[in-house]
């Protein structure tokens, strides 16, 4: 299946999570938001929310600085 992630096209198996996803763009531990169709996902059920065909995943990472 073809999701957009953080704008870009990609190709993912069917039955990822949010979790899997999230983990293919980033190795952060914390700092790390998700939204699924502009619907932000609590990061307790990224595991049991999974993507669909089209669907557009934001993964936003906390930054510091100044």
């Amino acid at each position: 299946m073809q999701v957009i992630v953080n704008g870009q096209p990609r190709e993912l198996p069917e039955g990822t999570t949010v979790a899997d996803a999230v983990a293919t763009v980033t190795a952060a531990g914390s700092g790390v938001a998700a939204a699924v169709n502009d619907e932000v996902v609590r990061r307790a059920d990224w595991a049991a929310t999974t993507l669909r065909d089209a669907d557009r995943l934001e993964v936003l990472t906390a930054v510091q600085g100044g």
